[in-house]
């Protein structure tokens, strides 16, 4: 098994760390968790160079990578809303995207169609797993300084709604892209 999809397997182990951290009760579990969670975004950065540089690009990887994006975003998500930062209905876009997506992916792949990833996907998750550090972090900043409190919760659903909006864009510029080299009659 090659570097690349090692460190993919890294962040699907990772990511229910993550989570436990998360939604513990232990001291500076924000901070814990933004360390985890940095550390799985960065694997999701190397991998895909690491593949492409060493021309290291396998089925395996093609087909976990998004997958292990997915479970490390989702996780995220699904621990913010269970913590009461954010709200339901922007995860509810975000999840739609990537279930649609996913779907589609999945077609053209039966047809040995690809339809790469486009640029607003990759700024969706770049901006997702950013802002879900400084949430992370902000969290801890809170509990160690006690200070930022009251405008927490407010910028940070600014900051899901943003990932939400960029989701839906990515998510349709993927469906215009697919329509036009997917044949959907099969």
């Amino acid at each position: 098994m090659n570097t690349p999809n090692k460190l993919t397997i890294a962040r699907v182990i990772i990511t229910p760390l993550f989570m436990l951290a998360f939604l513990s009760s232990i001291p500076h579990r924000s901070g814990i968790a933004a360390i985890i969670f940095s550390i799985a975004a960065i694997t999701d950065a190397v991998d895909g160079k690491l593949a492409r540089k060493h021309n290291q690009i396998t089925t395996f990887g093609k087909f976990l990578d998004p997958v292990a994006d997915k479970m490390l975003t989702t996780a995220a998500l699904l621990a913010f809303i269970q913590q009461g930062i954010c709200g339901a209905w922007p995860v509810f876009i975000i999840l739609t995207r990537e279930f649609i997506v996913t779907s589609m992916r999945l077609i053209s792949a039966a047809q040995n169609i690809v339809v790469p990833a486009n640029i607003w996907g990759k700024i969706k998750t770049a901006t997702q797993m950013t802002f879900t550090i400084i949430i992370l972090i902000w969290g801890e900043l809170i509990e160690v300084f006690g200070f930022l409190k009251n405008d927490f919760h407010f910028v940070t659903n600014i900051m899901i709604w943003i990932t939400a909006a960029l989701a839906a864009v990515s998510g349709i510029v993927y469906l215009i892209q697919a329509k036009k080299t997917i044949d959907f009659s099969k």
